[in-house]
């Protein structure tokens, strides 16, 4: 913690601020504004009544009108601070509006009533958090269900993907083959097609092997990405060929050579590879949404559609929900990226 506050806190001016630091704090800010801004909004915005949240101008706070507790009043009544037609301006509590016109009262009095125009009233307004958005959401919304789905498809999805992702690196690595360039060419060039381009004809494989509307469906297309082999093999390139000679002088398989020696020295890459894993399965949309049509199957970014109907959606519901499906893939993220910068380092992408 030292070592970043002294980061942080380092200077070009010997004696004072130099322009340069200006410049710098000013461009950190700014990126630091623009990356996590929208996500304090998010959070902030789940607690957010329904009204608050498509008000305009919209506000950064959640804030709950305060309520007030009347006797001779089932209700909590709504509390607004009225300019009276003398001038003063008093904290009332409204019982009903009628048109143009609010009936209020005083809490203290409520045997009188108020009238007073409604451009004459502002509502009186707190900060509250209030988790009454994600209670309705986990009622309204099976979440345990499409977590455990998510859970399944995200985990084995990715272990598919170390697994033949590796393989494919390790045989393009370290065998010496004809066209073993030309199929590594071939393979880093399907990165330029469209995923909208292959969306039928893989969808058309799957109904016809009968994978249609399972978790199954979902997770095998995905398993090979040109991104997972280019990256391991070229970290893979770096572990010197010596050592895998030394293995088949005493006797190692190939297989044990893989297993023992290839796949625990690349372990940063893997790690990269298993936190872009998750989020691309985690966050996957398209996909199983084309795949998947009943709603037992639904994962959770599939399972928020439920909140949206032909005249309504729910937003307040959607946001609070959206962060409860964000905070897995943040502990994940939160645990391996120090990985990161040591496995891309070592694997010649920039």
């Amino acid at each position: 913690m030292a070592s970043v506050s002294e980061f942080v806190t380092r200077t070009r001016g010997k004696k004072g601020l130099h322009f340069t630091d200006y410049l710098t704090y000013a461009y950190l800010t700014l990126g630091t504004i623009i990356m996590f801004g929208p996500v304090l909004w998010l959070v902030l915005s789940s607690f957010k009544s329904s009204g608050e949240v498509v008000k305009f101008p919209p506000r950064l706070l959640p804030y709950q009108q305060e309520m007030v507790v009347v006797e001779g009043y089932d209700e909590p009544l709504p509390m607004f601070r009225a300019t009276l037609e003398s001038g003063d301006v008093r904290d009332l509590a409204q019982i009903r509006r009628i048109g143009l016109e609010s009936q209020l009262i005083d809490p203290a009095n409520p045997e009188q009533v108020i009238k007073v125009n409604i451009e004459n009233r502002e509502p009186i307004e707190s900060v509250e958090f209030n988790l009454n958005n994600y209670r309705e959401g986990i009622q309204s919304f099976d979440f345990a269900r499409y977590l455990r789905n998510s859970v399944v498809v995200t985990v084995l999805a990715t272990a598919l993907t170390l697994l033949v992702n590796s393989m494919a690196a390790f045989g393009l690595s370290k065998y010496k083959f004809a066209g073993r360039d030309a199929i590594f060419v071939i393979m880093i060039s399907t990165l330029m097609v469209p995923i909208s381009v292959i969306l039928v004809p893989i969808f058309l494989v799957i109904t016809n092997v009968g994978w249609n509307n399972t978790l199954i469906g979902i997770i095998v297309p995905g398993a090979a990405t040109p991104t997972g082999v280019f990256l391991l093999r070229q970290y893979m390139l770096t572990i010197p060929d010596e050592l895998l000679d030394s293995a088949r002088i005493d006797g190692a398989s190939e297989w044990r050579i893989y297993l023992q020696i290839i796949l625990p020295l690349a372990r940063p890459a893997l790690a990269v590879l298993m936190i872009f894993s998750i989020m691309w399965r985690w966050n996957d949309f398209l996909w199983p949404k084309i795949v998947l049509s009943q709603s037992e199957f639904f994962t959770l970014q599939v399972g928020l559609q439920t909140f949206q109907s032909e005249l309504n959606i729910q937003w307040h519901l959607i946001l609070a929900m959206t962060v409860l499906t964000l905070l897995p893939i943040t502990l994940v993220f939160s645990f391996l990226q120090k990985y990161i910068t040591t496995g891309i380092a070592t694997t010649g992408m920039k």
